[in-house]
C-alpha cells in the first residue's frame, strides 16, 4: 500500500473523545495533534508557548508549563474539556541535566499527581524512547522483555518517567518506546533536523558520521501509533519503530535524493559515537502489531521528501 502521508487511525470514533495532548506545539505533538482530529476525536493542545502559527487539528489551545503548574490546576483544566485521554509528548534532547530532570521526571510526576485527582484518570499514553534501553549488540533486535540499562542522562530520565506511569496502578497507561523520528517539521536539535536546517542556509555541509546503524520512524508514523494506543485496552510497553536499522551514509543519501542536490553538497568525516542512546538500535515491533495493529507505512524516502519540503516551506 502506498504511503499517504497521513496517519491511518484504527478507525474513527463512534462518539468524539477528547484527548489532550501536552507538547502539542512540538514535531511530535503537533502530528500526534492533527492524526487524532482526523481520527474523529476533539483535540486540546497543552503547551508552554502559544502555537506560533496555524496548528492543525486543535479545537483548543491552553498555555501550560506542566512542570511547575499546580496538579490540582491541572486536573481542573483536563476536567472542564472532559478529557478522556492524554497524550505526553513534551521532553525531547534538552540542554543539561537538570533540564532533562524537570521534563522527563518531575513533569510525569506532576501529570501523574493531577491525573490521580480527576474523578474519572483518563488514559494516558506516554511517548517514551528506544533509549530508554540502553547500549545493546549490534544485530539485536530490542524487544519490550530487553532489561532496561541506560547510561546516559537523556535515556535515564525518559525510562525514570515511563516507569512512574508503569507503576500508576489506577490510570490506566500505556508507554510507547519509540525510536528516532524523522519527517515533516523534525527539529534542529536532532541530528536530521540540523542536517536539513544547515543545508537549506548553505552548502556543502560538514557532518560527522559513525558507524552505527540506526532504526529511524516517520513522525506520522508514530503519530498514528499514538492514536491506536489511545483508544486501545493495552498497557505496559509498546516498541514504535520501522524495524530496520540504517546507516548514516544511507539516510543523507536519501536526503540528499529528495533535495535534488549533488552528493558534494554533504562533506562527511568519520568519528565517535555522539548519539545520546547508541550507535546501533533496531526496535522488535511485533507486539505493536498484536497489540495495537500497528505497522509503519511511510517509507524513509517519502520522509525526506516530506521533510526536505516542510524546511522549504518555513524558509520562505
Amino acid at each position: 500500500m502506498p504511503a499517504t502521508g497521513r496517519a491511518i487511525p484504527a478507525g474513527r470514533a463512534m462518539t468524539p473523545r477528547t484527548v489532550a495532548v501536552l507538547g502539542a506545539t512540538g514535531c511530535v505533538g503537533g502530528s500526534v495533534s492533527a492524526a487524532l482530529a482526523e481520527a474523529g476525536n476533539r483535540v486540546v493542545g497543552v503547551a508552554r508557548r502559544q502555537p506560533s502559527g496555524p496548528h492543525h487539528g486543535l479545537d483548543a489551545f491552553t498555555s501550560l508549563d506542566i512542570t511547575t503548574v499546580d496538579p490540582g490546576v491541572l486536573a481542573k483544566v483536563l476536567s472542564a474539556f472532559d478529557v478522556k485521554a492524554v497524550v505526553n509528548a513534551t521532553g525531547g534532547w534538552l540542554d543539561d541535566e537538570d533540564a532533562y530532570e524537570r521534563h522527563h521526571v518531575h513533569l510525569v510526576a506532576n501529570l501523574l499527581t493531577a491525573l490521580r485527582r480527576m474523578p474519572s484518570p483518563p488514559r494516558l499514553v506516554q511517548v517514551g524512547s528506544i533509549h530508554e534501553y540502553g547500549p545493546v549488540a549490534a544485530g539485536t533486535a530490542i524487544s519490550e522483555t530487553t532489561p532496561p540499562r541506560p547510561t546516559t542522562t537523556y535515556a535515564r530520565t525518559k525510562l525514570a518517567g515511563s516507569e512512574a506511569v508503569l507503576r500508576a496502578a489506577e490510570i490506566p497507561g500505556i508507554v510507547l518506546r519509540c525510536v528516532n523520528v524523522c519527517g515533516p517539521g523534525t527539529p534542529p536539535a536532532s541530528f536530521l533536523g540540523s542536517v536539513v536546517e544547515r543545508l537549506a542556509d548553505t552548502r556543502p555541509v560538514r557532518v560527522t558520521v559513525a558507524p552505527g546503524r540506526r532504526d529511524y520512524l516517520d513522525v506520522r508514523d508514530l503519530a498514528d501509533a499514538v492514536v491506536r494506543a489511545s483508544a486501545a485496552s493495552a498497557t505496559g510497553v509498546v516498541n514504535i519503530g520501522s524495524g530496520t536499522a540504517r546507516s548514516i551514509p544511507e539516510l543523507l543519501d536519501l536526503l540528499l535524493e529528495a533535495a535534488g542536490l549533488p552528493s558534494s553538497a554533504i562533506e562527511t568525516t568519520r568519528g565517535a559515537v555522539q548519539s545520546k542512546g547508541g550507535d546501533w538500535t533496531l526496535a522488535d515491533i511485533r507486539r505493536a502489531a498484536t497489540e495495537l495493529q500497528w505497522r509503519p507505512r511511510i517509507t524513509l524516502a517519502d520522509s525526506m521528501r516530506a521533510m526536505w519540503a516542510r524546511a522549504r516551506e518555513v524558509a520562505v
